[in-house]
């Protein structure tokens, strides 16, 4: 049984790259595509970011944001090239969703860029 947050993940995907090949993104390009990853605790975060790094993964500068209620949050992206393909991110997503859960952070999505 997939995990639920995953799952609005997954949908996610689907609906994300559906609008941007609808709103005319180029399909046969490479899109950057960024794993955002965040927490409270940033001693969890560094650990993320350093498990990613092993295992090859481009990892972003830690950042610290403010949320909307004023909590403080760490956060950094992992960043991967690939084509605009549905299961290719989705297999990619559940990747970066584990890592995630395995070093008791959030995941918080993905993102790209419109590519002409």
């Amino acid at each position: 049984m997939i995990d639920e947050e995953l799952q609005h993940w997954l949908k996610h995907t689907e609906v994300l790259v559906g609008e941007l090949l609808t709103d005319g993104t180029n399909d046969e390009v490479y899109h950057t595509i960024e794993h955002h990853f965040a927490s409270s605790d940033f001693d969890l975060l560094e650990k993320a970011a350093i498990a990613a790094f092993k295992l090859g993964l481009e990892i972003e500068d830690p950042e610290e944001a403010e949320l909307e209620n004023g909590d403080k949050v760490f956060a950094f992206d992992i960043v991967t090239e690939q084509m605009l393909d549905v299961d290719l991110i989705k297999t990619e997503t559940k990747v970066m969703f584990e890592l995630a859960k395995k070093c008791k952070v959030d995941y918080d999505g993905w993102g790209t860029y419109f590519e002409e």
